[in-house]
């Protein structure tokens, strides 16, 4: 998602400075994954739905009681990278900051820690928006925990590992279950149903992330007449779908024509909500 261009010195700022020595060794977002993040596309040098990332990212810092941020503050320093080039991909990520003691254990005086990189807007295929993409169901399961459920946090292993199970070129997405057998998402992106007219999408309440994308997505199909809904999906509902779809903050909506060996059509509804859509992230809108 975040491409593969190098980065440098003018793509990074470490609380909102250019970065004189880098990271600290001691931070905790480096030792335990003690953080969050979010992945802010950029069109027309404009960052797509920037008050819904920053409310995420807010409520993620009050959930893990890190140290509360400027939002102002980062909302400027987005703004800012976004002006450098006409698309662009910007990611935050907060950490609790450097330890003031050795162990897991938090003492509440650890500084938060912010660091916001730019990345080119990486190549796309318009294929996969327009005909769909081929997508795998992984044999890795999430593990379920409350606490974290829907959170953005930096602990992403269980996706690196989902995502290795195939190359890109054969799957564009690994589908995900839980650990007690529930749908959850893509190892990149929420996940969405078609069953008799009505638009599903797995909670994410347990585990997986509360897309700002799905966020969107459901906002829009209300607003458009299509009813939608989040709740527990398992194996049968995914095989019986007549529709599916995949999103995220870059891809927008991207259609499944394929799930391992079962071929799908890209329907009505999915088209609906791409149209619907589509102003909204060529001309990105900040809410």
């Amino acid at each position: 998602m975040s491409g593969s261009a190098p980065v440098g010195p003018a793509d990074l700022l470490v609380d909102g400075q250019p970065p004189q020595d880098g990271l600290s060794f001691f931070d905790r977002g480096l030792h335990f994954g003690d953080g969050l993040f979010e992945t802010i596309a950029c069109r027309q040098r404009k960052p797509r739905f920037l008050t819904l990332h920053m409310e995420r990212l807010a409520l993620g810092c009050e959930k893990l009681r890190i140290a509360p941020l400027d939002v102002e503050r980062l909302r400027g320093e987005i703004r800012s990278m976004a002006l450098v080039a006409e698309d662009s991909l910007i990611k935050v990520i907060v950490t609790r900051g450097v330890a003031v003691a050795r162990g897991y254990g938090v003492s509440g005086r650890e500084i938060a820690t912010r660091l916001v990189f730019r990345y080119p807007w990486p190549g796309e295929d318009p294929a996969a928006a327009r005909d769909g993409v081929t997508a795998r169901t992984a044999r890795l399961r999430l593990g379920e925990n409350p606490a974290l459920g829907g959170m953005k946090h930096l602990n992403r292993l269980e996706q690196v590992l989902a995502r290795s199970e195939a190359p890109v070129e054969d799957a564009a997405e690994l589908v995900v279950f839980s650990s007690s057998g529930n749908l959850v998402s893509g190892s990149m992106s929420n996940l969405f149903l078609v069953q008799n007219g009505r638009l599903r999408t797995p909670r994410v309440d347990v585990c997986g992330v509360a897309g700002v994308m799905r966020r969107v997505v459901l906002r829009e199909a209300e607003r458009a007449g299509v009813v939608a809904e989040e709740c527990v999906l398992a194996r049968a509902d995914l095989d019986s779908a007549s529709e599916v779809f995949l999103t995220n903050a870059r891809i927008g909506i991207w259609p499944v024509r394929q799930l391992d060996s079962r071929v799908l059509a890209v329907g009505e509804i999915t088209r609906r909500l791409q149209a619907t859509l589509a102003p909204l992230l060529a001309n990105p809108v900040d809410a």
